[in-house]
């Protein structure tokens, strides 16, 4: 009790008598007990109307009291011992790569801060996957990656020469800046360093394990899915956004902890606030387990003295911005500033000196507090647990970093403090040697290297450590979707539609079906999936506690504990970490899984960009479906919900092979060598295709086009009359493929032009060909140039035209491979709301504007008089001075 409340106590009497009983329930039946007692005199109190407080936050202390906590195993000094060697060698490694190239960077404050939490996890907490479950999966906090290969490097995993290349990746001789699995594919598990995504990511890891132990498909057992942060990252919207979902889905495998130094990279993180106690109470609002880790042993006995409660209450007014200055400024400053606020409190410390003040350790530094704290969250009461561990960046560095502002830009120390840091943690290396930065590896028959390596034999073998390959699948051949590669018999269909017929056949193969992981955000019905529902079941951690209102229908809404389908409610990024976690769970779980995200184009690469780049870094394998694709196509929706850019986004992304097909057949040929690629023959990349909402009659295959259609384009049809002397080449993607269709047919009646009709499934593809070629050709001089895929089907016969339902610079990439005439349309500008026809006027990519578009290379070659183009152009109303779409 604080000396406020004292004061404020108008019968002590009878609230001593109330605390006396509280105490005797305490020691007599425990604090479940207790917790009862107040939860229903809490609701006793709300029922008579009295105001009650509804703070979801506890004091400023630690949440584990010193008689709770459970005590650490094994020996300390010796992994105090080792945890001194990993910071020199973390401190080492940054500090050379910097000697040799000050541009290398590198940070060293993070780790210097979080040591201790991460030496307690791997020591007694982090399972390797040599065991009898998978692997532990581990979501390292980007900058502290020096200490993670520091640690790696003693036991003897990593060299000399791959700590000295640190930061310098290129020659595949050093260690990459932060976890990126695509460089170092046996080493990390996830990528982490973009903020805010590692955080969200593990809350779907943790999911979907919970989904796949549901389905019966892994037995995942106690395994526990971690995430390190800072609290500063807290502020990305990704690391707290789906902490709801956890606690929802009582997800006891999944721990958050949160390195709350106080500090982000410019300063205090809630200088004039605590960081801590909004993190408490949002956390603990989520339905969270929240464990503050904030103090360390050093403070127990003030605390035993703390009768009055008044170092409690010191501890809840002091800002982060004041705990800052005290680890800056010293144990006098702290003294005086700190406990001198109180006589009661400068009474408690008369008998320490400042040292020992300024030795008074923080929770997240104290092994013994935070192997109490995991072994808490560690639990699995149903709940998934956040703790909360107060550190000091730049512990140890003294001067040059301890509690600065300036922490996390600091890449090396200056003599004085490398000399202190050496001395404070006990490494055995001369003053001679220490201008060199000398790493230090004890003997392999050391003390120290026999305990570092029992501990990991214990936990079932390194960590962390990434499976590169699973078992391959036997993928259905072409001929299991014979139905989706034949025509429509006249009835029409959207390409959505054909893309969840393939679906539903993947889904029904009696090999794979059951690893086909359906993917929504909130938007089945919207693509024609809700036949699914019924017949596969949505995913509830719950299974489904009502009657559906619709449950008399065929198509009911159903939930289910085992469901396949995974409905992510209106949340495209949780969606695309569900896709991404199944698209990883070859390598985290040795189990192939084929997610397929369906949700609207503009929601997709737009709106969680940064996802889908760490897909390509994870090496995920799976497909992403941009539905309702197209700038004109989804017609009603107006500017946001249309997409004529996603394929320029998904190019960007290096292994994501992206496809927009038109007609069913090509779908059904891409979607089946895609399985081929990632499922068969494990091929590191991911699928992107776009499909429309737009309906229309489907052709038969033509004959010999599978080829062509996974290269990137064929050709679809030709009119030709040996008559005829001029000649174009036509070419379309999606949608507008039928528009580029009908112009050829205009072309033909109305002007005696032969041509060739191209479809086009793939720019990107296209592009990536003729870029691989021209790059062999430049380093080959000598040699017999190679021909391009493009100027193989294209070239000698005639102008090209391209028009699609994307931004002009889609088709425009081809370009460079193109000897012609080459006039590119596309939807330049933002979208709008009208009909298709005006819409693909109004972006001039219809198939007037290809029949003029023709005309008019035909004439910039001299084949035909510029007044031909003049008179279609009043022939087909096209207004000359027409604003430009782009501008308005």
């Amino acid at each position: 009790m604080t000396e406020q409340h004292i004061l404020n106590d108008v019968d002590p009497t009878e609230t001593k008598e109330w605390v006396d009983a509280l105490e005797s329930v305490l020691r007599e039946e425990g604090p479940e007990r207790v917790q009862y007692i107040l939860d229903r005199l809490n609701q006793e109190a709300t029922k008579a109307g009295a105001p009650m407080p509804a703070s979801i936050t506890t004091s400023y202390r630690n949440t584990i009291s010193p008689q709770d906590e459970k005590p650490l195993p094994g020996d300390l000094f010796m992994e105090r011992r080792i945890r001194s060697i990993i910071r020199w060698n973390a401190l080492a490694m940054v500090m050379k790569a910097n000697r040799v190239d000050s541009t290398l960077g590198g940070h060293i404050t993070s780790f210097s801060s979080a040591a201790t939490l991460y030496d307690i996890g791997f020591n007694h907490f982090f399972r390797g996957g040599d065991g009898k479950q998978e692997a532990d999966m581990v979501f390292f906090q980007g900058h502290i990656s020096p200490g993670i290969y520091a640690r790696s490097y003693i036991e003897g995993r990593l060299t000399d020469e791959q700590l000295d290349n640190y930061r310098r990746e290129v020659d595949g001789k050093g260690l990459s800046s932060y976890p990126h699995p695509w460089l170092m594919p046996d080493y990390w598990q996830f990528p982490t360093v973009s903020m805010g995504l590692g955080p969200h990511q593990a809350i779907y890891q943790a999911h979907v394990l919970k989904y796949q132990q549901s389905r019966g498909l892994i037995d995942h057992g106690d395994r526990k899915v971690w995430a390190f942060l800072g609290d500063g990252e807290c502020d990305e919207p990704e690391s707290l956004g789906a902490i709801a979902l956890a606690g929802r889905e009582k997800l006891d495998n999944l721990i958050f902890v949160i390195n709350c130094n106080l500090q982000r990279l410019d300063g205090p993180v809630r200088g004039n606030g605590k960081i801590v106690q909004e993190l408490e109470g949002v956390f603990r609002g989520a339905g969270w387990n929240v464990v503050k880790c904030l103090w360390g042993r050093h403070w127990d006995p003030l605390f035993e003295k703390d009768t009055k409660g008044l170092l409690a209450k010191r501890m809840d007014e002091v800002c982060d911005g004041e705990l800052q200055n005290y680890k800056a400024n010293g144990g006098a400053y702290t003294r005086e500033h700190f406990f001198g606020k109180y006589p009661e409190l400068l009474e408690m410390v008369k008998d320490m000196s400042d040292d020992d003040i300024m030795n008074l350790n923080r929770g997240g530094h104290d092994p013994y507090k935070v192997y109490a704290a995991y072994a808490e969250a560690s639990k699995n009461d149903g709940r998934p647990t956040v703790v909360l561990a107060q550190t000091v960046k730049g512990y140890g560095m003294f001067k040059a970093a301890e509690a600065q502002n300036t922490a996390h830009q600091t890449k090396k120390l200056d003599e004085e403090s490398l000399a202190m840091f050496r001395d404070k943690f006990g490494i055995p290396i001369s003053d001679e040697e220490l201008k060199d930065l000398p790493y230090y590896r004890p003997a392999e028959d050391s003390p120290e290297m026999k305990y570092l390596r029992a501990r990991r034999s214990e936990l079932h073998g390194a960590f962390p450590a990434r499976r590169k390959a699973s078992e391959a699948l036997e993928v259905p051949s072409l001929e299991a979707f014979k139905a989706q590669i034949q025509n429509t018999k006249g009835r029409e269909i959207s390409s959505t539609m054909a893309f969840v017929r393939v679906l539903n056949t993947l889904v029904k193969d009696k090999k794979i079906g059951h690893r086909v992981v359906p993917i929504v955000a909130d938007e089945a019905r919207t693509f024609g999936m809700e036949g699914m529902f019924r017949q596969l079941g949505i995913y509830s951690a719950e299974g489904q506690r009502y009657t559906p209102h619709d449950h008399t229908q065929i198509m009911y809404y159903k939930e289910d504990q085992k469901g396949q389908i995974l409905q992510e409610g209106i949340n495209e990024a949780g969606a695309m970490s569900a896709w991404l976690a199944c698209a990883t769970s070859y390598s985290n779980s040795n189990y192939p899984m084929i997610p397929v995200y369906i949700y609207y184009s503009m929601f997709g690469f737009q709106r969680v960009g940064d996802l889908a780049y760490a897909a390509g870094d994870s090496r995920a394998r799976g497909f992403l479906i941009g539905a309702t694709a197209g700038r004109t196509t989804l017609n009603g929706e107006g500017l946001q919900h249309e997409d004529g850019h996603s394929h320029l986004l998904a190019g960007t992304i290096p292994n994501c092979v992206s496809y927009d097909p038109t007609y069913s057949y090509e779908v059904a040929v891409i979607v089946q060598d895609g399985m081929r690629r990632m499922y068969n023959e494990q091929e590191s990349v991911f699928y992107y295709l776009t499909v429309m909402n737009e309906n229309y009659a489907h052709e038969d295959m033509p004959e010999g086009a599978e080829e062509g259609i996974i290269k990137g384009m064929y050709k679809l049809k030709e009119h030709t009359k040996k008559a005829n002397k001029k000649q174009v080449q036509l070419l379309g993607s999606g949608v507008i493929l039928r528009e580029v269709e009908a112009a050829a047919e205009m072309l033909f009646n109305d002007y005696g032009i032969n041509s060739n009709v191209w479809s086009v499934t793939s720019f990107n593809e296209l592009r990536r060909d003729g870029l691989d070629v021209e790059r062999w050709n430049l380093l080959h001089p000598e040699a017999e140039p190679r021909a391009n895929y493009v100027s193989d089907c294209l070239n000698g016969a005639g102008p090209v035209i391209a028009s699609t339902d994307h931004v002009k610079l889609f088709a425009d990439q081809i370009r460079p491979f193109i000897d012609s005439t080459y006039s590119v349309l596309g939807t330049d500008g933002f979208g709008r709301s009208d009909t298709r026809a005006k819409l693909r006027h109004f972006f001039e990519i219809n198939r007037y504007w290809v029949v003029v578009a023709s005309l008019k290379a035909l004439a910039d070659d001299g084949e035909i008089e510029a007044s031909v183009v003049q008179e279609a152009i009043v022939k087909f109303g096209l207004d000359p001075e027409k604003p430009n779409p782009v501008t308005c």
